[in-house]
């Protein structure tokens, strides 16, 4: 059996991980397109700066939860991708090994010039870091306006599914919302969010199974459907 997971903020929510993102999608009273996107980046480095390696020292502080350990656990016995909207590393730090990252990695940084250098990178981001190129190093991050490039990979794997879980997102985000549409027709698709959206069900019917559940309550009743149908 083929599993793909498709997670959102609200997988991380739980292990206490912040988005930074409060009423109004307002960060200490800046629009988040100050800080998430490549004007914002060209306008106020110092400020995206400030609001991602504030980010990546939260990420430090907190752990995996249940839903991130049960996805791991399924890849024991199941084929099992994990396609997340997530820049954290929780899915890693919980033991799952095929992660694609739609929207890049909180503990990574690229250069601005050259597209191809991509690192890891320990403590803060800072102004007058650069590549061997002589580009400014900048969060590993797709902002606002930017292309997915993960995302062709992603969809070719949502097209092998025998079961999609979409697990802690709102499917408002595109061009990610999508992604559970490409699920082949044999396909069966599990939502588990705690306000899930109505639209999937006019897509899928009855091969719908919606869990208004938080993700590490609806991981466990996801688990043992998937393990009863293997018996």
């Amino acid at each position: 059996m083929k599993i793909v997971a498709i997670t959102g903020a609200g997988i991380s929510a739980e292990s206490g991980l912040s988005t930074f993102r409060g009423a109004g999608g307002l960060w200490e009273g800046h629009d988040i397109m100050e800080v998430a996107s490549p004007e914002g980046w060209a306008n106020k480095p110092e400020l995206v700066l400030k609001f991602y390696n504030l980010r990546r020292q939260q990420l430090k502080t907190v752990v995996p939860n249940n839903a991130h350990l049960v996805l791991s656990e399924l890849e024991k016995n199941f084929d099992v991708s994990v396609i997340t909207q997530n820049v954290d590393d929780l899915h890693e730090r919980a033991g799952s090994k095929n992660i694609i990252h739609l929207h890049g990695e909180l503990t990574k940084v690229r250069s601005c010039i050259d597209e191809n250098y991509i690192i890891d990178k320990e403590g803060e981001i800072l102004i007058g870091e650069k590549c061997p190129k002589g580009g400014q190093l900048r969060p590993h991050i797709v902002w606002f306006g930017e292309l997915v490039p993960m995302m062709d990979i992603a969809t070719e794997i949502v097209r092998t599914a025998d079961v999609v879980v979409v697990i802690g997102t709102s499917l408002q985000v595109y061009p990610a919302a999508g992604l559970v549409l490409m699920a082949p027709p044999h396909a069966k698709i599990w939502y588990i969010d705690p306000q899930p959206s109505t639209e999937l069900k006019s897509y899928f019917g009855d091969r719908l199974t919606v869990l208004s559940s938080t993700a590490t309550k609806g991981m466990e009743v996801f688990k043992d459907w998937v393990e009863k149908q293997q018996q």
